[in-house]
């Protein structure tokens, strides 16, 4: 009797053991799955798992792009360039004017005259270089003018939580200042569509330094996704241009007011790329990354050769397409095997470009840009271009107010300094005799 009482509890134990073992996977299961659970940072342990900040508990919708083996979403439909001329389509420019007498023509003849239908948007900050947009008055159609002079936004914590100062010349101010120019153009799109009772079908949304080599194609615009260039990504999208249908380009522009919502997302220290693709991935946008033919004119210098995480700058003489990569006019330093042994010691995830079949050429940009660059630009952008790059370097006061006074008579929205203040700012006028 003894020996079946001791047996008893031993088998009684033995029972509760093994209860035990199927009770305690189920309880982990069960907190893994939960939303209510707390202990995601036990599970980033678990799966060896970056922390929160850095992979935020909103997984990113699946990539589109056409040139990568995921699978797409949804098949995207084709639209003709007859559709597209149907279609309500705003261009959004934003940014300084800095090298607008090279950049704005190509915008012009590229975009605004490929597609005759749609409205320009321009939001810019007020500088010594703000005259140079004289040359939109061959734009075909302007809704709105903004030039303004800028202020400090005020920089909270939660955007110093969500943002990062690396890499950005001018901080997290020069984010916000960034992302304000972007989001601002959204915000006279919309006051626009609100007065006149309409929606726009498409947004093209592009800065000010952007050079472009070949237009647009009907290809790009995908209706559900946004498109994006590819390479240049620094970690995460390429922010340099987008296109997208209404509904999407409204995420893909809101830069400042979606701070807060990543933030919530557990996303911090971003730079203005990564910050770019959180807002997509926690507003489930799918994404198309694709090569596009413009580069971004740039004055800054960088290291040659650049090192791993260095900054190729091409020259504007490139076949491209370059993807928005930094540009100039020079006599190319680098072609051919050169490309290729120094492309592929570039960081792939960061400002790596496409440069296969001969496609890039490569600058010696570590100091200022070459003697003679006039003429080389010249020779890369044909006759037009080159005429409206003289006509900025010859103009003279009372043709710029000329030219600003017809854009106003073309805008449906004017907000800028006298046009008199703009051009003197950045024209020198001849004395007046005695």
């Amino acid at each position: 009797m003894l020996l079946m009482k001791k047996c008893s509890k031993f088998v009684s134990s033995d029972l509760d053991w093994k209860l035990l073992l199927l009770i305690i996977p189920s309880l982990y299961l069960l907190f893994y799955i939960s939303p209510f659970s707390t202990f995601t940072p036990l599970i980033s342990v678990f799966h060896n798992n970056a922390p929160a900040s850095a992979h935020p508990p909103h997984p990113p919708p699946k990539s589109v792009n056409q040139t990568g083996s995921d699978e797409p979403l949804f098949t995207p439909v084709i639209l003709t360039k007859a559709e597209l001329n149907r279609s309500r389509i705003a261009v959004c420019i934003v940014g300084g004017a800095r090298r607008f007498e090279l950049t704005g023509p190509s915008i012009i003849q590229k975009i605004l005259k490929e597609f005759p239908n749609s409205d320009l948007y321009l939001h810019s900050p007020l500088d010594s270089n703000a005259y140079k947009f004289s040359l939109l008055k061959s734009a075909p159609r302007i809704s709105a003018i903004k030039i303004f002079k800028p202020k400090n936004i005020e920089i909270t914590e939660f955007q110093v939580r969500v943002l990062s100062a690396s890499g950005s010349p001018n901080g997290i101010q020069g984010l916000l200042q960034y992302f304000n120019l972007v989001e601002g153009c959204l915000t006279m799109i919309q006051a626009h569509q609100h007065k006149n009772n309409f929606t726009y079908d498409w947004i093209i949304r592009t800065r000010v330094d952007g050079y472009w080599n070949a237009p647009l194609s009907p290809e790009d615009f995908i209706p559900g996704a946004y498109l994006v260039p590819s390479g240049s990504s620094y970690s995460g999208l390429n922010d340099r241009f987008g296109i997208g249908d209404y509904n999407t380009s409204v995420v893909a522009l809101s830069r400042l007011s979606l701070i807060t919502k990543l933030d919530l997302a557990g996303y911090h220290r971003l730079n203005s790329e990564g910050a770019f693709q959180a807002q997509l991935n926690i507003s489930r946008v799918p994404y198309i990354a694709k090569r596009l033919p413009f580069c971004i004119v740039s004055d800054r210098s960088y290291d040659f050769p650049p090192p791993h995480f260095g900054v190729p700058v091409a020259a504007l003489s490139s076949p491209g397409p370059l993807s928005g990569a930094k540009c100039r006019p020079c006599t190319p330093s680098c072609t051919d095997q050169c490309v290729e042994l120094m492309m592929n010691r570039l960081y792939k995830g960061w400002s790596w470009t496409d440069w296969a079949n001969n496609t890039l050429q490569i600058c010696d940009a570590h100091a200022e840009w070459e003697s003679g660059w006039q003429k080389i630009f010249d020779q890369v952008a044909g006759n037009k271009l080159a005429a409206a790059r003289q006509r900025v370097e010859d103009l003279k006061m009372e043709q710029c107010v000329k030219d600003f006074t017809a854009m106003m008579k073309k805008a449906a929205y004017w907000e800028a300094p006298p046009v008199s203040r703009i051009c003197h700012m950045g024209l020198s006028i001849a004395a007046t005799p005695a």
